[in-house]
């Protein structure tokens, strides 16, 4: 049975897990803005400061592929398709082949051209995260081990830290964030240490 939690909530992950896919869904309200919604989940790979070691540590729809498949994305949705088809984003980890120096992995969701499109989260209903454990990397469905519902209302975010898995004391963990951020991708990447061009 899944350990549903709260913002603010941390549990324990199974350390046997070997993989685990990380899935995103959520859905956008109806609205006549004339876009579709392109909402992108990203990870950032941060070592003991909080912060990428470089620009590869990052992972999105241009790099979506982090040490030969330690850390690797489903790609890109670029409608917000609904979670009536299950997640509509994906990102998997491998623990047995992430390096001792990665303390945490950000999961995060932005909104592809937020200002010009005029799009917010405001705009973005039943949106959450789950961790599931995975027979392998084309098992895109597994058993959902971990399930936060993000809940709160964002008006004016283009860009949230939706979790944080993260290593303490040996052992994998998951902190339900939902950090907002305006700025959209921008702001992350300042936030995380990925240089912008």
């Amino acid at each position: 049975m899944a350990i549903s939690l709260s913002k603010g909530q941390r549990a324990a992950i199974d350390n046997s897990l070997k993989m685990v896919l990380v899935g995103l869904g959520w859905d956008p309200n109806k609205y006549d803005g004339g876009y579709d919604f392109d909402l992108d989940a990203s990870a950032f790979i941060c070592g003991s400061n909080g912060k990428v070691r470089s620009d590869e540590d990052f992972v999105f729809y241009n790099n979506q592929d982090w040490h030969d498949h330690t850390i690797w994305s489903s790609g890109d949705d670029r409608t917000g398709g609904g979670s009536d088809k299950g997640d509509d984003e994906q990102i998997f980890i491998d623990f047995s082949k992430v390096p001792d120096w990665v303390e945490k992995i950000a999961i995060t969701v932005t909104i592809h051209e937020a200002d010009e499109r005029k799009q917010n989260f405001g705009q973005v209903s039943n949106a959450y995260v789950r961790v599931a454990k995975v027979k392998d990397e084309n098992d895109n469905v597994g058993e959902t081990v971990i399930q936060f519902d993000l809940e709160e209302e964002f008006s004016i975010e283009t860009a949230l830290v939706v979790c944080e898995i993260y290593r303490k004391n040996g052992e994998w963990k998951f902190n339900a964030v939902a950090g907002g951020y305006k700025g959209g991708l921008a702001a992350l990447c300042q936030s995380y240490g990925v240089e912008v061009a």
